[in-house]
């Protein structure tokens, strides 16, 4: 593997902390955010603000697209000193949430804080995250009830 990072792979790196990051609870990110210590200064380009976006669904998952709802995002934008700008996006009114985001974004772009990033905030958060869906599968599986059919044969 090569120490620089491809175009590819740094798309599919954001993705994947962005998605975290926003689904993040977010006392528990702040905590992260704040055991962190002193980060690189930036500029708040975009204060975060709170709108609301359309939820699209599929019909059976690949059928005729249809509106299911609208849902309150909170968007926030930095730029590091050093020109990164990084985004956050991140449901529901939590505006300190979309800050942090938008600067840990800024932060992964920086190589020297990558592995820093992933180790102390991205993978804890994701094995959490992991922990939870594993949780409430559990809970949803011992309710599972299964019917069986019993086929009679012809004439019985």
């Amino acid at each position: 593997m090569s120490c620089k990072e491809s175009d590819t792979e740094a798309v599919d790196r954001r993705r994947r902390w962005l998605s975290i990051l926003a689904k993040a609870p977010e006392a528990r990110l702040d905590l992260l955010w704040q055991a962190l210590g002193p980060v690189p200064a930036y500029t708040i380009l975009r204060r975060p603000e709170t709108g609301l976006v359309m939820l699209h669904g599929r019909i059976s998952g690949n059928g005729a697209p249809f509106c299911a709802g609208e849902m309150t995002v909170t968007r926030a934008a930095v730029r590091l000193e050093t020109g990164e700008v990084g985004f956050g996006y991140v449901g529901g009114r939590h505006a300190h949430q979309a800050e942090i985001v938008a600067v840990l974004d800024a932060l992964g772009q920086r190589e020297e804080w990558r592995d820093r990033l992933e180790a102390e905030i991205v993978s804890p958060l994701a094995d959490e995250a992991e922990a939870r869906h594993r949780l409430i599968a559990a809970r949803a599986a011992a309710t599972k009830v299964e019917f069986f059919t019993v086929a009679r044969e012809a004439g019985t």
